[in-house]
């Protein structure tokens, strides 16, 4: 007797962001450009206009290089303000950028909103000086109803550009949704990536 059962399609949405290596999408980079422009707009205010943290640390140093759904890669040069007192990439410039780079890979899987932080945890790994490029990397773990789950790597960027530099930060950070992402929203990783 052969097996009459129809094979069922799994037509719930895809909640990852897509693996290494996906090429970026010109359409998700200039939506990751608008919604940071967006923060950065609302961040500035008559009482602020540098725009706070986000404007003061990041501001339009950084470049985003690539974008894919659910993944980020941007540069961000480093100068004076983002060093301690030994001339160092200072902890709280790098959880700054985890903030930011984790919110806007949450940004490209269609959303228009990053969410608000509820956890986050930060090696240290190695350091970087003024003068030095970051390539910040990030992606969505998976995206819930209210929650979505991100990894960071921040590391040196290439000089040549080939390969990737020593790894500076490592992070996970847990973003709350304050917002509902509708089904279209909640996009899958490719047919090709990894569970």
């Amino acid at each position: 007797m052969g097996d009459n059962t129809a094979t069922k399609q799994d037509t719930r949405p895809p909640t990852k962001g897509a693996p290494p290596g996906t090429p970026s999408d010109p359409s998700i980079v200039s939506h990751v450009e608008n919604v940071w422009s967006g923060i950065l707009a609302r961040s500035r205010s008559a009482n602020d206009p540098s725009g706070g943290i986000y404007g003061i640390l990041i501001g339009s140093h950084a470049t985003i290089i690539s974008a894919a759904r659910g993944r980020i890669v941007a540069h961000l040069p480093l100068s004076g303000v983002h060093l301690n007192s030994k001339s160092i990439l200072h902890g709280a410039v790098s959880a700054t950028l985890i903030d930011w780079s984790s919110g806007l890979a949450v940004a490209s899987m269609g959303l228009d909103q990053t969410g608000v932080s509820t956890d986050m945890h930060i090696s240290y790994v190695s350091t970087a000086r003024g003068g030095d490029t970051l390539e910040i990397e990030a992606h969505v773990s998976k995206l819930g109803k209210t929650l979505a789950y991100t990894t960071v790597e921040i590391r040196k960027a290439s000089p040549d550009g080939i390969g990737q530099g020593d790894i500076v930060t490592t992070g996970s950070h847990t973003k709350y949704l304050s917002f509902k992402p509708s089904p279209t929203q909640q996009t899958s990783p490719p047919a090709d990536a990894k569970s």
